[in-house]
């Protein structure tokens, strides 16, 4: 081959490159940031095995220190699958737009999950229209369920506007708005229910001492996201190895039943909610 051919080859290969997508050994998986990191690593040590196992290469775990470093960890190329919640991953895919949706965890038979607004059992707030005037607890400005879902909530339901009607305080986790509130920290706050049981069972959280105020409708549950420049037999081998996941103690990471197929459409109407709340996707923190 000479000089001119060997120049010809080397300009191809990125795109050849490209074409074929990136094979790594080692697949990086993110965790959704909602609990203490400790706790989210101990109890997804059977996933990393499980994984090991289908995928025939290391799994690193991850758990970042917020929504807003898990989508800049998958928009940099840093982790290859992550657990997003509905909210931050149609925010890193704003940033993103090449990552991929495919699977969508599935509990009670249904691939949605809902939000809960509690309130001290000692406090003033009984119903929405209680926290005119009062604090209002919330998890991270990305969570879906401790953020967008409860404040559209109580806009619709009540006429209650952030930052107007009551003081917005973000709290992070989704069991840091649970204490907040049992310590009369804020009135009342906002996380998954999923997580609000998980607590209770776990005797994090005293039933005795907070009320429940509100449940929300219905909405898309957690999906698991990839890289879209991974070569398609890894995410053929990725969405498998999930969507064919029946181990009850590696589902209990995600404290789900199982996953179906999803895509990106399923999500549209966390879009349409960021809309009715006024937000701007492109400039949001998260």
């Amino acid at each position: 081959m000479n000089r001119r051919q060997l120049t010809a080859f080397a300009t191809l290969l990125p795109g050849l490159a490209l074409a074929q997508g990136s094979d790594p050994r080692r697949i990086r998986v993110a965790l959704l940031p909602d609990e203490n990191a400790s706790t989210l690593i101990q109890n997804a040590q059977p996933l990393k095995n499980y994984l090991e196992q289908r995928l025939g290469r290391s799994v690193e775990l991850i758990v970042t220190t917020d929504y807003s470093s898990m989508i800049e960890a998958m928009r940099f190329g840093r982790i290859e699958v992550a657990y997003f919640g509905p909210f931050s991953y149609v925010l890193a895919k704003t940033r993103a737009p090449a990552i991929e949706a495919f699977a969508v965890g599935v509990e009670r038979g249904a691939p949605t999950y809902q939000s809960i607004i509690i309130a001290g059992a000692s406090g003033p707030v009984r119903g929405l229209e209680d926290i005119r005037g009062k604090a209002m607890g919330f998890g991270d400005q990305a969570s879906t369920s401790s953020h967008l879902v409860p404040r559209a909530l109580l806009l619709q339901r009540a006429g209650l506007r952030g930052g107007a009607d009551y003081r917005v305080v973000h709290l992070g986790a989704h069991d840091a708005v649970a204490r907040a509130v049992q310590s009369g920290q804020v009135a009342a706050g906002a996380l998954s229910e999923a997580i609000f049981r998980t607590l209770i069972t776990r005797q994090v959280i005293d039933p005795a001492r907070v009320v429940e105020v509100a449940l929300s409708a219905p909405i898309p549950n957690y999906p698991m996201v990839m890289q879209g420049s991974l070569a398609e037999p890894l995410k053929a081998a990725i969405r498998a190895a999930f969507l064919d996941l029946r181990e009850p103690e590696v589902l209990r990471a995600f404290r789900v039943e199982g996953f179906a197929p999803t895509n990106d459409a399923a999500y549209d109407i966390l879009r349409e909610t960021a809309r009715v709340l006024e937000l701007d996707l492109g400039s949001m923190r998260g």
